[in-house]
């Protein structure tokens, strides 16, 4: 007898989550962009230049590298995710999801 798995994600859901990611960081960045000390910091970490930031941000890539840089500081977290209305945990979600990860199941 084969032992049950849980059924896979459909292509559209996984597609659905990835894009749904993506525009998370891209409001991550948007946040970012919008506090000088943070984009300075952002930049200086990335080394990625201002007038590189649009093309950047077209690469799924550079898009979890954003929500890793969230991630890593707290207080970028917590002031990102209540600018957002969104739970913190919501950002590691959507990282998992760039990252080709699964998603958990509660």
């Amino acid at each position: 007898m084969k032992k049950w798995q849980p059924p896979r994600p459909r292509k559209a859901d996984v597609n659905a989550r990835t894009d749904a990611a993506a525009a998370l960081a891209i409001a991550a960045l948007g946040f970012i962009a919008g506090e000088p000390e943070q984009l300075g910091r952002f930049l200086a970490l990335s080394g990625i230049g201002p007038e590189s930031l649009r093309v950047a941000a077209r690469e799924p890539n550079f898009l979890l590298g954003v929500l890793d840089h969230v991630a890593g500081d707290e207080a970028l977290l917590i002031a990102f995710a209540s600018h957002s209305g969104i739970d913190p945990s919501e950002v590691a979600n959507a990282r998992d999801a760039l990252a080709g990860a699964t998603p958990e199941v509660p």
